[in-house]
């Protein structure tokens, strides 16, 4: 499957990210009972954390592209924890937090950044449940952060 994927990424014109090492006490991944349990993964985009609020300095779009790009790293960090993207059996469930302004409603569609990422390389095994919640603030005042559960073969 890491042919695969590598192969969808380049198709999309993109390139899976270096996973990013921990910032505070915890760990990137763990795996247990067959699922791998991501920990929540910030927009980076030229070695920087994409900032800002939704609804507030940025748009629906630049909502999506943060939470794409929130998508690729958890899909290195999947990568880094199991040595090859080929134990990936489904993505089980995708939470989206969406750093928002007051009124701001459209994380669902914000979050679809995220989803649509992971449908286009995993196909159906990419289909997830999905929480997509908004928040007054994120670490390094993030404009998305991504967390997933995935189910893991063999």
């Amino acid at each position: 499957m890491t042919d695969r994927i590598d192969q969808k990424l380049a198709e999309l014109g993109l390139t899976l990210p270096t996973a990013a090492a921990p910032v505070a006490t915890y760990v990137p991944a763990v795996e247990a009972g067959g699922l791998l349990h991501v920990s929540g993964q910030l927009p980076f985009r030229d070695g920087k954390v994409v900032t800002g609020q939704l609804g507030g300095d940025l748009d629906v779009a630049a909502g999506q592209e943060a939470a794409k790009l929130c998508a690729l790293m958890v899909v290195a960090q999947t990568k880094a924890a199991l040595g090859d993207l080929s134990r990936v059996a489904r993505i089980v469930k995708l939470g989206v937090f969406v750093n928002s302004a007051v009124g701001f409603g459209d994380q669902p569609e914000v979050a679809n950044g995220a989803s649509d990422l992971m449908v286009a390389l995993f196909d159906d095994a990419g289909k997830h449940a999905r929480a997509a919640v908004g928040v007054a603030a994120l670490p390094r005042n993030a404009a998305v952060e991504v967390d997933a559960i995935i189910a893991v073969a063999g």
